[in-house]
């Protein structure tokens, strides 16, 4: 005697559940709104403007409050540094060699938010005491956030003005004794 199919039967109703399954799954949830880019650079922006204020006031703890504790600094013709005290030394053994009055601008060109995260391209420039420009390139830095703000955890900035005219701007400018 031969058993009947019941293999058939259990496959067509589980298959009937599944697809009666799917058609009751709520649909996906809205994809968040883009950010405000405006709103952002400007943050961004703020965040640069008091870097370079603290520079020129001298303030290597001032400075510092831009980075992350575990922040990781790639600067051109130097090894890179890690966490916040090696950054804070080398700003402040900057600021100490500091004999032209240099003032620092830092402008933010573009940005790449991507949830905690923001990517960060930018220029800056240096200039003496007379206004005269001493160097100029670019930089690099990735944010991360940090309750409403942000905090940088990776940097990379390079100079784009050859290093003969670096050198001559400094010469030209040394003070004399």
């Amino acid at each position: 005697m031969q058993r009947p199919n019941t293999l058939v039967p259990h496959l067509i109703g589980c298959l009937a559940l599944a697809l009666a399954a799917c058609n009751n799954c709520p649909p996906p949830p809205a994809p968040p709104p883009p950010p405000d880019m405006a709103a952002l650079t400007t943050q961004i922006q703020a965040m640069e403007d008091a870097y370079a204020s603290s520079e020129v006031a001298k303030d290597a703890d001032g400075v510092v409050k831009y980075y992350s504790d575990d922040v990781v600094s790639y600067m051109s013709n130097k090894e890179p540094l890690s966490g916040k005290s090696a950054v804070r030394d080398r700003i402040a053994e900057q600021i100490a060699k500091d004999s032209l009055g240099v003032t620092p601008t830092y402008k933010v060109i573009d940005l790449f938010p991507g949830g905690d995260y923001m990517t960060e391209f930018g220029s800056w420039s240096n200039a003496d005491s007379t206004g005269t420009e001493t160097d100029h390139g670019t930089y690099m830095s990735v944010f991360r956030k940090k309750g409403d703000g942000w905090e940088c955890i990776r940097e990379m900035a390079v100079s784009s003005m050859p290093k003969e005219k670096k050198q001559m701007a400094a010469e030209k400018k040394k003070p004399t004794m």
